[in-house]
């Protein structure tokens, strides 16, 4: 029985044309080779599983290669090509940093660097995995990487170039490989399919291609795990979703459809039906996101190429970015975004999700779609305009242009929430004085979520409202009503907020609120109070302060004793800490003793009387010292004498 080998190691690149997707390496070194400017050193770096061992090992062979061909690539038949195909070349040297990054493995290196190749122009050392160095390591490098013997070629391969020393870096000629487009990764799964004998759906092969994230080597290792699953050899687009767990695009459009019709009830649903699946909830948050920037894509046609996907989806995504206003994209964008930053901090997280298609559903609620103008990214709407706004005729058709530009000139109908009941007096206002108010295109409602107001303030029904009761401008009063809900001034925008209120409530006058406050505050009078009764509330303060905080310094400063002057109260500390303990502790104990007495005059000051500290007599010096301050003749003593303290 035939030993398996996977796809990745079975049709692994053998030349610099069978690369894929790396097209401005393969002939930059090339051309190198040709016209032999070969550096001493080379760093391939970038993402997994793009190639940068295979052309390393491509370059290696390709180097020491007898019979180079026209096109610069290796022959496979000499000596030193068989003996790399076989794995027994001396001159090529494949070293793993990751497992050998020691100082004395470098040292290893560096003396077989010395000993010139036996057969071939060059010995060529592959380090794979090179940041994995260690920095002694890196050093001990140095010297050899920037003068090596004129035989030796280094060819460095890192996932993470960060990590590398800028030494290292100077040293280099450095390659940046991309990650590998999902439509050559595709027809590189294709061509393999075909080799093997294996039938493969387009849509299959594109899906395991994006789901590889621009990786070959994960786009082959999925290839062989659906090929496999396919008992009859042929892979199948249902398949591959159930085998790589991917959510399907169609979960995304229904919901997307749902959302715009605000069925709330059924986009619920959908979203346990996928959650019951075993889908993570903050992927489908990051996927249905990725699905609204889509469709924003596609409202222009000069954006719709980074769209990358088959073509039947592309289609898809077209109808329904057709029936997707601009607003309800941006918003739920908008939203979105908050709603996936904030994914991992939420307790409930699966309410969290719910609470933002909550959102989504009500937004056609909140936002008056036909009202507002749908243009795409270039700002254009179905057509080119006119330096007056109008629609070219020529461009869409003297029927369409001619509707267009009357639907531009009427006024934006005002939404069901902001309708009020007219008053008979403003149905007898002049018709020329009502002049249709036009607003800043924005994702927002027009009057945010509040009810319409006239530019002036006022409310757009004609009524002014004073204490509560409605008085119409010929100074009549009428029935009382429900207080007008005034939107708070601010600036035309098209930012869109970060959430989107559902429920709004009427706002009450700032200067009423402090006036509420300030009397209810002054109607009661201060009580007057003994010291004991002080000294009883104060007590109780602290025993019910030790059952919250168990602080033996809060306690030391509750229980010093205080002095009565007035309604203030004198308080003497020994040191700052203990001023810092009654600082916290001030305003719930103010508080506290305000309200039990009954008095809002009480203060509290505090000193700090820092205590002095004796200074101890311990050594020969502090005696002679304490003498001397005494008698300060035994300083002429010790002078004249020539003496010194006995330590």
């Amino acid at each position: 029985m035939e030993n398996f080998v996977v796809s990745a190691r079975k049709y692994r690149p053998a030349t610099f044309d069978t690369v894929v997707g790396q097209e401005h390496i393969t002939t930059t070194l090339k051309n190198a080779i040709k016209t032999n400017h070969l550096a001493s050193a080379f760093l391939f770096c970038g993402p997994r599983g793009v190639g940068k061992t295979t052309c390393a090992r491509i370059l290696a062979k390709t180097i020491n290669c007898q019979n180079l061909t026209a096109e610069g690539e290796a022959c496979d038949t000499c000596e030193s090509c068989v003996s790399f195909n076989q794995n027994a070349s001396f001159n090529i040297h494949e070293l793993d940093a990751a497992s050998n990054n020691s100082v004395e493995d470098i040292r290893n290196l560096i003396d077989q660097v010395r000993y010139p190749p036996q057969s071939g122009k060059y010995k060529i050392y592959i380090i794979d995995e090179v940041h994995m160095l260690s920095s002694a390591a890196f050093n001990a490098f140095l010297k050899t990487l920037e003068e090596p013997p004129s035989y030796a070629i280094f060819i460095l391969a890192t996932t993470e170039k960060h990590k590398i020393l800028p030494t290292i870096l100077s040293r280099c000629q450095i390659f940046d490989f991309n990650r590998i487009q999902p439509q050559h990764i595709a027809n590189h799964l294709a061509g393999i399919a075909e080799k093997e004998g294996i039938t493969a759906e387009t849509e299959a092969l594109d899906l395991i291609a994006q789901k590889a994230d621009g990786g070959l080597r994960d786009a082959l290792s999925m290839f062989d795990l659906n090929v496999t699953f396919a008992a009859d050899r042929i892979i199948r687009y249902k398949e591959v979703l159930d085998n790589l767990h991917i959510l399907d695009y169609d979960y995304y459009f229904k919901l997307t459809d749902l959302l715009l019709a605000g069925n709330l009830p059924q986009s619920l649903l959908t979203v346990d039906e996928i959650l019951r699946k075993g889908f993570d909830g903050h992927q489908f948050v990051v996927g249905l996101c990725r699905h609204f920037r889509d469709l924003l894509v596609c409202k222009d046609a000069a954006t719709v190429q980074l769209l990358q996907v088959t073509e039947n989806v592309r289609r898809q995504y077209l109808d329904q970015a057709v029936r997707a206003p601009m607003s309800f994209l941006l918003s739920a964008l908008s939203i979105g975004g908050q709603c996936d930053m904030n994914y991992k901090q939420a307790k409930d997280q699966r309410l969290h999700t719910e609470l933002w298609l909550m959102k989504l559903a009500n937004l056609r609620n909140l936002l008056n779609w036909d009202a507002l103008p749908d243009f795409p990214i270039n700002g254009s709407r179905n057509g080119e305009f006119n330096a007056t706004g109008q629609l070219i005729a020529d461009k869409v058709g003297p029927e369409v242009a001619e509707k267009k530009n009357v639907e531009r000139t009427l006024p934006n109908p005002p939404s069901p929430d902001a309708v009020l009941k007219p008053e008979p007096d403003e149905l007898a206002r002049p018709a020329e004085n009502l002049v249709p108010e036009t607003h800043p295109v924005t994702s927002e409602p027009v009057n945010g979520y509040r009810a319409a107001t006239s530019p002036n303030g006022s409310a757009t029904n004609g009524t002014a409202y004073q204490n509560g009761h409605a008085t119409a401008a010929n100074g009549v009063a009428t029935a009382p009503a429900k207080p007008q809900i005034v939107p708070p001034s601010r600036p035309a925008s098209s930012r869109l907020r970060s959430t989107v209120p559902l429920t709004t409530g009427p706002v009450q006058p700032l200067a009423d609120t402090i006036t509420e406050v300030i009397t209810t505050a002054q109607s009661r009078p201060d009580q007057p109070f003994t010291f004991e009764e002080l000294q009883d509330t104060w007590m109780t303060f602290s025993r019910n302060r030790l059952k919250q905080v168990d602080s033996a310094t809060e306690q030391l400063v509750l229980n010093r004793d205080f002095v009565l002057d007035g309604t203030t109260i004198r308080l003497t500390l020994d040191n700052t800490l203990q001023a810092g303990y009654l600082t916290d502790l001030k305003p719930d104990l103010l508080g506290y003793l305000r309200s039990e007495l009954q008095n809002s005059q009480i203060q509290l000051e505090h000193t700090v009387t820092l205590q002095e500290v004796k200074k101890m007599i311990y050594s020969s010096q502090d005696k002679f010292n304490f003498l001397a301050e005494k008698n300060p003749a035994l300083h002429e003593l010790r002078k004249v004498l020539n003496l010194e303290v006995d330590y």
